[in-house]
């Protein structure tokens, strides 16, 4: 299986790092294809709500020159995606944020039979690593995320969320199990 881990984060070796990477060396251990996507590693822009993208329905059609269609292109042909982010003001960070907000181009004859999402049966998880408790903190997160799996046709298979975050070398054990039930979880086994 080919998984796309997007890490979320602007700190390439913070909590959610720890998290993706247990996660990845759980499936890599079992012979799963990974392919890691250090968002903050690439030049993205907002979306501009032009609607240019829903005037073609073969390819994204987005019309800002940045690194989101080879992006988008890697999520295509993978099996699962994983989002991972550290929560930012009870959602995701503003990295991550854009790239989901530019998945509207994904999408194309939205309200019609004709309805196609490029992301459609995709797998997908999320991965969220909070300071705080998960209640009045990171319960919103969760719902956003599955109204985005709902709006481009993926299925989520995963809403995980590590709580009382402090170092990555703190929470390794906390770590471990999360990453474990989400290798179960994206592969649809359980171990």
């Amino acid at each position: 299986m080919k998984i796309v881990t997007i890490l979320g984060s602007p700190r390439k070796k913070g909590n959610t790092a720890k998290v993706l990477e247990l996660f990845e060396n759980n499936l890599v251990s079992q012979g799963h294809e990974i392919d890691r996507i250090n968002i903050t590693s690439y030049n993205l822009k907002g979306c501009l709500g032009c609607d240019k993208c829903k005037k073609v329905v073969d390819v994204p059609g987005c019309i800002q020159k940045d690194d989101m269609m080879a992006l988008f292109d890697r999520m295509i042909s993978a099996d699962a995606i994983v989002y991972g982010t550290p929560l930012y003001w009870w959602g995701f960070t503003a990295q991550l944020k854009t790239l989901i907000d530019r998945q509207y181009c994904l999408i194309k004859n939205d309200e019609t039979p004709e309805y196609k999402s490029f992301l459609k049966g995709k797998r997908e998880a999320l991965l969220v690593t909070c300071a705080d408790l998960i209640e009045d903190n990171a319960d919103l997160i969760p719902v956003m995320f599955e109204r985005k799996c709902s709006y481009t046709a993926s299925k989520a298979v995963g809403k995980y969320i590590l709580p009382s975050c402090t170092s990555p070398d703190e929470m390794v054990e906390a770590a471990k199990e999360i990453a474990g039930k989400m290798a179960q979880e994206i592969l649809g086994t359980h171990l």
